[in-house]
């Protein structure tokens, strides 16, 4: 069986968490070496990598595949480096801290013959699949109003970079880069974008806070971040002309990995049960929907595919561009500086 060489850059949150688990579950891939100083932890959750810098992972001949799990604003600068030096590479989502860096990259890489892609991990969610099944079946009807929140309960100020005044910190890079890419997934591009985006807990040198409204004509897409939310309400809302979809509690992937459950498994992906779907009728019935399977390892599977078999990507890096696009617009329509 063919095989591809891996190099990860960073093993923070990221770089730990998500890509290496997912990662070394994908058979045709092969972690051979982590960028970090952090020895131990890459001796632990991946014996056979060896821990070095991102200048010996991109000159390494050996190495296939670059993945950048690294703060943002060195995104486009390591993925620059590692195209030029003909890796294929995947990028951590966002793609860059600006539109115009993220054109540049597809611009090499086509010239590069190269794959490039962006994790967007969240389009596996499993209540995100499920709520995309729905509408494609027609069981919500033509959609008028779309809800999508990402909130949490965290009022303490965190250590680390993005909660740090840095090109791309904040929460409208971070979850608006998911919620964003949701969005433009199952509705494509908007005509016109409303925006308020804040910072609400005390000493918050970056924004905390988001509530992005996005115009399709006469739907409206609703995306909606709060950093101080003790009880969530739900986490999707889809109406139309047929019905509405309801959706409560948050998919358990990330808690997985984080809790060290590798990616494999008949369970994997699967919701809790008091976290299904509610589907109702327009003429009031209501049926409980049970949530498909998440997905996560399907981005890394796409990937090998892609580079080995030709196959689409999972991710396009043009999907990716747009979701920055939007981000921009976001904050202009904010009033946020460029």
């Amino acid at each position: 069986m063919r095989s591809l060489s891996v190099g990860l850059l960073g093993f923070g949150l990221a770089g730990s968490v998500f890509h290496a688990p997912l990662i070394l579950s994908e058979p045709r891939l092969r972690l051979k070496a982590v960028a970090s100083s952090r020895i131990d932890d890459i001796r632990r959750a991946a014996p056979e990598a060896k821990a070095t810098t991102a200048e010996s992972v991109i000159a390494d001949p050996g190495i296939d595949l670059v993945v950048i799990a690294t703060p943002n604003t060195s995104h486009a600068p390591l993925a620059r480096e590692a195209l030029l030096a003909g890796k294929h590479v995947v990028i951590d989502k966002p793609m860059a801290t600006t539109a115009a860096e993220a054109g540049e990259l597809i611009d090499l890489a086509k010239r590069q013959g190269r794959l490039l892609t962006v994790f967007q991990n969240r389009r596996w969610d499993n209540d995100f699949l499920t709520l995309r099944a729905c509408l494609e079946k027609g069981e919500i009807g033509r959609p008028y109003h779309y809800e999508a929140h990402f909130d949490r309960f965290r009022p303490q100020i965190k250590q680390g970079w993005r909660e740090q005044t840095l090109a791309g910190s904040g929460v409208l890079f971070d979850l608006g880069a998911h919620l964003i890419d949701q969005a433009l997934t199952l509705f494509g591009m908007p005509d016109r974008i409303l925006a308020d985006v804040g910072a609400q807990r005390p000493d918050a040198q970056v924004d905390d806070w988001f509530h992005i409204v996005l115009g399709y004509g006469p739907m409206r897409a609703i995306l909606h971040c709060g950093t101080v939310v003790c009880r969530p309400g739900p986490r999707f809302q889809l109406h139309g002309d047929r019905g509405s979809f309801l959706k409560h509690g948050m998919d358990g992937q990330e808690a997985a990995l984080r809790a060290g459950r590798m990616p494999t498994g008949v369970d994997w992906g699967r919701d809790e049960p008091e976290n299904h779907a509610l589907l109702v009728q327009a003429d009031g019935t209501e049926r409980r929907v049970e949530t498909l399977r998440g997905d996560y390892p399907a981005f890394y599977r796409g990937v090998a595919a892609a580079i080995l078999d030709g196959a689409p990507p999972p991710v396009t890096a043009e999907q990716a561009r747009d979701v920055l696009t939007v981000l921009e617009a976001v904050r202009k329509a904010a009033g946020l500086p460029a």
